[in-house]
């Protein structure tokens, strides 16, 4: 008897397991406190910094090419950059990163 019952108590249970939730909710909450939300700012503060470009900035893009904002086209997305003196280049607003002038004081 004592056997029958160690047996039925060997069994698993079947149902539902109240802790593997709690995990998986714990598991999404670490990564949205840790990995996503930081990411949304960043992405935020970057969008900010783009809608504010205007004439005379000093900017870096993405490729590294560092130039002064002579022109801002919000209806195209780009910008015109003078990398040297004379030279104008057109880049697309979304690969400005960067102010130049707050990357020099960084340094």
């Amino acid at each position: 008897m004592t056997s029958l019952i160690a047996v039925l108590a060997a069994q698993p249970r079947g149902g539902f397991d109240m802790t593997f939730l709690i995990m998986i909710i714990a598991i999404f909450a670490i990564m949205y406190f840790f990995m996503i939300r930081p990411q949304q700012k960043r992405q935020k503060e970057i969008q900010k910094f783009r809608n504010s470009l205007e004439p005379g900035m000093e900017v870096v893009t993405a490729g590294g090419v560092h130039g002064t904002i002579k022109q801002v086209d919000d209806a195209k997305g780009t910008v015109t950059l003078e990398v040297a003196s004379g030279v104008k280049i057109e880049v697309e607003k979304t690969h400005i990163f960067a102010n130049a002038a707050a990357t020099q004081q960084a340094r």
